[in-house]
């Protein structure tokens, strides 16, 4: 059927289709020249394109060397000029980060060059770190386009390899943007202000939309990108430049807030402690995967949590690279006793539910103080967080559906308990 359509669309293209091998980095059209242009840039670090490409050059060397000799003149497929994040033994990570950017500021200048005026150009971007959009928002910044749009859409399937057991996106970024004049210089006070009226907007129709988790967060980078993407630079009052670092920071604290008010349902959210909300919005991000380090570490620092002085204390493990949370199952009983932390009281009664330990269910609660509505709307916002296939899951289920009997016994011994919606 693909093959059948694209047979039809060369078939009655006027004029006919032309394909052309060039560097993005230096393209061989004129200034001014298309009127539209869509494009989907590496992805970071994501995926080694070139050694993969390996594989089928190989194959293809063989069957089409003598028809395309220039296209196989190489042995492998040629590396020294790809746009990816890639460290070697001779390139540090410092130096891959800045070669990608400057590679890719470059691309986006020559999209830029040959655009007619008001033309339009469509970027295709998902990466799960901040940091990976910090290196394509700066890129951008720097081109001269500006962003007048961005939608989130939902191209992976969730039953790749790639999606299973990791913290994998679903969506990615259809950035929209256009050559045209940029607004002088914005003040980082007032385009703060500025970005915070605009995602309250948004982030009311992406969480509409069901987007959620890590996708809710990386949709919101992309509609920020709209605001700041339209100045040709950003500043402090002190002359300091802004830098997609430090937006990005601001747009997570806006959406970190948000994204706790809607899974609590506005209720209880003032009263959690930073380390509980980190747990929270951890689950509801990630799942149970595992996360790269500096990625968990901006997630706590939005809730006002030292990643470094909690892992390996808590139910932050830190393994290589790597950030993961425990589950109450992977959790020690005896180590959660004497904690008043919601996250723990809580996996300290789950731990004692799959016990059968009922009383002591209701004595924990009480002496801790988290007899109340604020623990069992927790539980359960944390339960809708987590994939039906995940042990922490079934357990904060079957705690659940006991709940009213635990309830209805602690408010007839007096806990003056409010009521629970059920």
């Amino acid at each position: 059927m693909i093959l059948g359509a694209l047979t039809n669309i060369i078939k009655n293209a006027t004029p006919a289709a032309c394909t052309f091998q060039a560097s993005a980095t230096d393209l061989p059209f004129p200034d001014s020249y298309f009127d539209a242009i869509f494009t989907d840039p590496p992805y970071y670090d994501n995926v080694p394109y070139s050694y993969l490409s390996d594989f089928f050059y190989v194959w293809l060397k063989r069957a089409l060397g003598d028809v395309h000799p220039k296209l196989f003149s190489t042995p492998l497929t040629p590396k020294s000029k790809e746009i990816v994040a890639y460290t070697t033994i001779e390139k540090s990570w410092n130096e891959a980060k800045q070669r990608f950017e400057g590679m890719l500021r470059q691309s986006f200048k020559e999209i830029n060059r040959i655009l007619k005026p008001n033309g339009i150009a469509v970027i295709v971007y998902a990466h799960k770190t901040t940091m990976g959009w910090e290196a394509v928002i700066n890129a951008l910044l720097d081109s001269g386009l500006v962003i007048t749009a961005s939608w989130p859409i939902n191209t992976e399937m969730k039953a790749r390899l790639r999606a299973k057991e990791s913290a994998s996106l679903a969506s990615s970024i259809y950035i929209v943007a256009r050559k045209t004049q940029r607004q002088p210089t914005g003040w980082f006070s007032e385009v703060k202000e500025e970005l915070k009226k605009h995602l309250n907007e948004k982030l009311d129709k992406l969480w509409g939309e069901g987007i959620g988790g890590a996708d809710f967060f990386i949709a919101a980078i992309g509609s920020a990108i709209e605001v700041f993407g339209k100045y040709e630079k950003v500043m402090d009052y002190e002359g300091n430049v802004i830098r997609a670092e430090r937006l990005l920071d601001y747009v997570r604290q806006l959406v970190t807030d948000y994204a706790v008010r809607k899974i609590l349902r506005d209720g209880i959210a003032g009263q959690l402690s930073p380390l509980s909300r980190f747990y929270l919005l951890y689950r509801w991000s990630y799942g149970t995967a595992r996360v790269h380090f500096d990625e968990a570490r901006k997630l706590a620092q939005s809730v006002g949590v030292d990643l470094e002085r909690v892992w390996n204390r808590t139910f932050v493990r830190k393994e290589k690279e790597y950030i993961y949370v425990l589950g109450p199952h992977e959790r020690d009983l005896s180590e959660l006793e004497g904690s008043s932390e919601l996250v723990d009281v809580l996996h300290r009664v789950l731990l004692l539910w799959q016990r059968g330990q009922r009383e002591e269910i209701k004595e924990v609660l009480k002496g801790t103080g988290w007899f109340s509505d604020t623990f069992f709307r927790y539980a359960q916002a944390i339960s809708e967080c987590l994939p039906e296939s995940s042990r922490e899951k079934r357990l904060l289920d079957g705690f659940l559906t006991g709940r009213e009997r635990i309830i209805s016994e602690g408010r007839g011994e007096g806990s003056g308990l409010s009521e629970f919606l059920h």
